[in-house]
């Protein structure tokens, strides 16, 4: 991989892993419809790296508190506040996804990820989804009134982000409006819930990446991709939090069925690389 594709993909990762539009079908999609050779594990890495850099820093001041709270609840051997409640519930609400996460990554990889037209279809449904539940969905309750139900609701339904195209941020920020939470509070959660599962992830490729090392001319590419995986990232998350605040996500909502869409009727027509 070359430093200009690293750039792109990088960029597009930091956007799309933070906005609820699917970061893996936009890796997919758009190295297929350009015909780029595929990204391979030196380049996952970098980008899981650089999304988790990105959230980190971000939430920093969430995880600090978090970590404070944490002990803090040990201490007293008390969940009696919704500071001492939220990194067990984020814990509770990270099982799922890294259960099926390690059991069928693979077997979804192998089904979904050469089959354009499904991730489209799936960029589409699980957009309208997202549209339904932020149109209909109450926006009454706060991060104060998560409780392990709610959690562990918004946890089983981002073991659905495993399929290309659905989006992680989209289907937890999906589950926690349905159960009537604020855009600003279903964000938040979403992203705050990302962090364990991003950097499961990364460390796990990285792991693996320094057991086989790094290939011959991989290195420029790899530092490239968490650089603008990183900054676009941190650029995004600030975006969608500012946006959930005073507008509704149908942007994002049109987004999706406009490129999945057009992507469809594009495959369906004849369309081939």
């Amino acid at each position: 991989m070359n430093l200009f594709h690293a750039a792109i993909l990088g960029s597009l990762q930091g956007f799309a892993e933070v906005l609820p539009i699917s970061s893996s079908a936009h890796l997919i999609l758009l190295p297929w419809l350009l015909g780029w050779p595929e990204s391979g594990l030196t380049f996952d890495v970098a980008l899981h790296l650089g999304t988790f850099l990105a959230l980190s820093l971000y939430f920093r001041h969430d995880i600090i508190e978090m970590t404070v709270s944490f002990f803090d609840a040990l201490s007293a051997r008390r969940l009696n506040t919704s500071s001492r409640r939220l990194p067990f519930l984020i814990v509770a609400a990270t099982i799922p996804a890294a259960l099926v996460g390690k059991l069928f990554e693979h077997q979804v990889e192998d089904i979904f990820r050469s089959n354009p037209l499904l991730i489209a279809s799936f960029l589409v449904g699980f957009g309208l989804l997202l549209g339904v539940a932020d149109y209909f969905g109450r926006k009454r309750r706060t991060m104060d009134a998560l409780r392990p139900s709610s959690a562990l609701y918004i946890g089983l339904m981002q073991c659905l982000a495993l399929l290309p195209g659905v989006s992680r941020s989209g289907i937890t920020i999906t589950a926690g409006l349905m159960l009537g939470f604020t855009r600003d509070s279903a964000a938040r959660f979403s992203f705050l819930l990302s962090l364990p599962i991003v950097a499961g992830a990364a460390l796990l490729k990285t792991v693996h990446l320094f057991k086989h090392g790094i290939p011959a001319g991989e290195g420029m590419p790899m530092l490239a991709g968490i650089f603008f995986s990183a900054l676009t990232g941190y650029i995004s998350v600030a975006l969608l939090l500012r946006l959930v605040q005073k507008q509704s996500l149908s942007p994002f909502v049109w987004y999706r069925v406009i490129i999945g869409g057009g992507l469809i009727v594009a495959i369906l027509s004849g369309f081939t690389v």
